[in-house]
């Protein structure tokens, strides 16, 4: 495949490269010289700069040529780039800052390729801890495995009978446990379905060891409780992690009250390493206490937010999870699953609006997406809420007619660009031919003015950013397949993913004025990469490699 580059005459460059704004009276106490920058402006073109200059509170002063900030940042200190490259620090959406913590610290089966490579590490990390009192983990994938089943509980029992084993599939919408575990559950041959969940089960109705959604809740209840040290050390491994390949702000999709406290206190003593813009799971206890003052729009000058409430229509596609309008295609008795009825869904949804809320939904499935609309149409008029700029998480599956009425309601999509690529071996299987061209599909939502939010559903997929731009621009896999990209029609350009990682995310959580961009006045997060994204081929562009990771003006990470 010839690569293909971006000349600098094809850029959208500033008359001279001058600097982007001006300057207040502040005084600039860091100059970053020397760089190869790239950034948005507050129009969203694309600009070079090789200078920056930043105070003592971590808020940029001037953006520009090297002449030009020096002139405002007089007596400042200097750090040079070295010609490296230097980008606004990039966003995520969506992700899952505890459970990328619980993947780092815990089994992580994501990387095998078949049952038995499974039950390897499995028994592997048993001996390895001997004094666990359960074996969990996560990861597994029965598509990636070829198995052509789901996996059960006698896969599990010789490897491990004596303690109970839980391990979550690769998108956390189902689980598979040992003979051990469904007995401490107390789940029978008789034990219904819950309401959103499926309990798997075999020929003479006896479950088989997995759990799809709400089933899995049978078994979590009766695991021990995490301790706040636990949660420490989950969340200072997920900020390591999120530092390394250069976040320096994500979207939380499921915040309680244990992780509100550590989220504050970690601000408080400068522990933080990555803005968190939170989003309440659900709207019940932790909601009512959490919510009591309202929405919390900025804490420790930008370092937290909680001003969202997660909520879930249906499952995953790939357990299939996901609420579809018509059969599965490779399973014509079923749907698919829809958490809630309308009237309980829009009860939810409608408490958050009437609290001041952004209200954001995962919907997979058509079936999903077009009940959550649906109730956007009825509420975001009733309740005034338009401005909070309500959203659907992953709008994965959507019915061609109903992707115009997210510009219409004014909805955004927040969208995960590798879980095409992920999904890629299945999906076109699970909602044929027809359905697909309603799937995954970027450019139809670009085309009709939608903003879409970027991010990568972190640890269901690796929090790397540059996998998500890459899958984005290419449609392809890490292995550069298929060739010329999957459905390449629906592919973003170059400008346009680094866009919705950087600007859209930040839209998308109310912070476009502080974050997104190296602008006068935003917050100084920036980071410096092994490569010039904009002038390498862009089937390479997941190989990027992060070196300097900046917050608010100090490094919190360097290879």
């Amino acid at each position: 495949m010839r690569a293909r580059r971006i000349p600098l005459s094809s850029l959208i460059v500033l008359a001279g490269l001058g600097v982007l704004g001006v300057a207040t009276s502040a005084h600039a106490d860091t100059v970053i010289t020397n760089a190869n920058g790239y950034t948005l402006n507050s129009k969203g073109e694309l600009v070079q700069f090789s200078a920056l200059a930043y105070d003592d509170k971590g808020r940029i002063t001037a953006v520009g040529t090297a002449a030009e900030v020096a002139a405002k940042a007089k007596g400042a200190r200097q750090v040079d780039m070295g010609g490296r490259t230097v980008l606004p620090g990039l966003i995520d959406a969506h992700g899952h800052v505890f459970g990328l913590g619980q993947q780092l610290t815990q089994l992580d089966l994501s990387s095998t390729t078949s049952l038995a490579d499974a039950t390897r590490a499995i028994a592997t990390y048993a001996r390895s801890n001997a004094g666990l009192a359960w074996i969990r983990g996560r990861g597994w994938n029965q598509e990636n495995w070829k198995l052509g089943r789901f996996p059960i509980a006698a896969d599990l029992d010789p490897v491990e009978s004596s303690r109970p084993v839980w391990l979550e599939r690769v998108d956390g919408h189902a689980g598979w446990a040992n003979s051990r575990t469904l007995a401490l559950a107390g789940i029978t041959k008789s034990t219904p379905d819950p309401a959103g969940g499926k309990i798997m089960r075999d020929a003479n109705g006896e479950a088989t060891g997995v759990l799809v959604d709400a089933a899995q809740e049978l078994v979590t209840k009766v695991m021990p409780a995490q301790t706040e040290a636990e949660g420490r050390t989950m969340l200072d491994r997920s900020l390591q992690e999120l530092a390394r390949v250069g976040l320096t702000a994500v979207h939380d999709a499921g915040v309680g009250v244990a992780e509100d406290r550590l989220y504050r206190d970690y601000a408080d003593n400068k522990k933080l390493t990555a803005r968190v813009y939170g989003m309440i799971g659900g709207t019940d206890k932790d909601f009512d206490q959490l919510a009591k003052n309202g929405p919390l729009r900025d804490y420790a000058d930008g370092m937290y937010a909680l001003r969202a409430v997660k909520l879930y229509s249906d499952g995953a596609l790939g357990s299939r999870g996901a609420a579809l309008i018509k059969p599965y295609s490779d399973e014509a008795h079923s749907h698919g699953l829809l958490f809630f009825k309308t009237a309980q869904m829009d009860a939810m949804m409608t408490k958050a609006m009437r609290k001041g809320y952004q209200v954001n939904v995962h919907a997979i499935g058509d079936a999903g997406n077009k009940q959550i609309l649906d109730i956007y149409k009825k509420e975001v008029g009733a309740t005034k809420s338009g401005a909070q700029r309500h959203r659907i998480e992953h709008a994965q599956v959507v019915a061609l007619e109903d992707i115009p009425r997210f510009k219409s309601l004014g909805i955004i999509p927040s969208m995960q660009p590798t879980h095409a690529t992920s999904d890629k071996n299945m999906a076109e299987t699970r909602v044929g031919r027809e359905r697909i061209k309603g799937a995954y599909a970027w450019r139809s939502f670009l085309h009709q003015g939608s903003r879409i939010a970027c991010g990568s559903d972190f640890p269901v997929e690796s929090p790397n950013p540059f996998f998500g731009i890459h899958a984005a621009v290419t449609r392809m896999d890490a292995a550069g397949q298929p060739v010329a990209g999957w459905y390449p029609n629906q592919a973003m350009s170059l400008k346009e993913a680094f866009r919705c990682f950087t600007l859209d995310a930040a839209y998308a959580g109310h912070q476009e004025n502080t974050l997104g961009s190296l602008e006068p006045g935003k917050h100084a997060d920036f980071i410096v990469i092994d490569r010039d994204l904009f002038r390498m081929p862009t089937y390479d562009i997941h190989k990027t490699g992060v070196l300097e990771t900046w917050v608010a003006g100090k490094q919190v990470f360097k290879k």
